[in-house]
């Protein structure tokens, strides 16, 4: 018997991409699809390019109340027992389900099956596009402080693991889905790793919320990357990679921060070492700035990094 899948996209004033979003999901290979749009609250046009879709897709309206909320309605609405969301500006190749079902068994042993995803960048200049980071050989863990488990597109969720887990964080201003796998993991739910990226995650704004307050985006990760690390400590289970990974993650967001505030980094910068979570390592930390910390500190290496930009 082939499964139902629930293709639920959440919408807030793009309806620029909302359309190429719908054809996407409907153009899916996988026979078995349901597409329900739910609008939180636009002001623009995205219900009325909704509404060109008739009975084709599932169409609900909320009041603007974020895109958690949106997707909590799509999935109290889905009637498959498999559920895709999909942002209102990114798209899905025809053959992502299909194609994430054929490399595991039809999900047989999956809550979650996540794959990379194709991270495609808009620019006056032209599109660029690029495939996510994954490694596959590191545990679970490892690959979530990594950030390696997917943008939202990249996910095809058992709809029984989603609604176990009450659905989305309401209010949850960033990182939403990686507080969401976040609990994922800590309910024991399987995830099944599937190659082949066929989910489209667009850039092509500065002004969506993650884009434009970074720091923002640092409290929120530095806190779920906190909450991994006290539940797998408790439980005897972090280990040496995931420490070292975590370090660099915080070591790289300790740079990002003093773009924008030096004092606010160092304050950061030492609260991660107080911490044990701090490992210069990686593409942020080059032998002339690991150098420049070792005889200098982190505030004087940061502005000597400042003067050579």
């Amino acid at each position: 018997m082939t499964p139902l899948v629930t293709i639920g996209l959440p919408c807030f004033n793009n309806g620029q991409w909302l359309r190429q979003a719908i054809e996407s999901a409907l153009a899916q290979t996988w026979p078995a699809i349901e597409v329900i749009v739910v609008d939180d609250g636009s002001t623009d046009d995205s219900r009325e390019v909704a509404r060109t879709f008739g009975e084709r897709i599932r169409t609900f309206t909320t009041g603007h109340l974020g895109a958690p909320h949106a997707r909590n309605q799509a999935l109290a609405q889905a009637r498959g027992e498999w559920v895709q969301f999909l942002d209102a500006d990114d798209y899905l190749e025809p053959e992502k389900i299909a194609q994430q079902f054929a490399e595991t068994n039809g999900g047989e042993n999956a809550d979650v099956i996540y794959s990379p995803v194709l991270i495609e960048t808009v620019s006056a200049s032209g599109t660029m596009r690029e495939t996510s980071d994954t490694n596959p050989a590191r545990d679970i863990h490892a690959q979530w402080i990594a950030w390696q488990i997917p943008q939202t597109g990249g996910a095809l969720w058992r709809k029984t693991a989603l609604d176990a887990l009450d659905g989305w964080k309401p209010g949850q201003p960033c990182c939403q889905e990686h507080e969401l796998y976040l609990r994922a993991l800590e309910a024991k739910q399987r995830f099944v790793f599937a190659p082949t990226p066929h989910a489209v995650y667009r850039i092509w704004s500065e002004q969506t919320l993650c884009r434009r307050d970074p720091r923002l985006v640092i409290r929120e990760r530095t806190a779920l990357i906190d909450a991994l690390h006290a539940w797998l400590a408790a439980r005897g289970e972090w280990t040496e990679t995931h420490r070292r990974i975590a370090g660099q993650a915080c070591f790289e967001m300790a740079r990002t921060i003093a773009k924008y505030d030096l004092a606010e980094a160092a304050a950061y910068h030492r609260e991660r070492c107080t911490c044990g979570l701090l490992q210069l390592t990686g593409p942020a930390a080059p032998a002339s700035y690991r150098l420049a910390h070792r005889a200098l500190g982190f505030t004087l290496a940061e502005k000597l990094a400042a003067l050579r930009r």
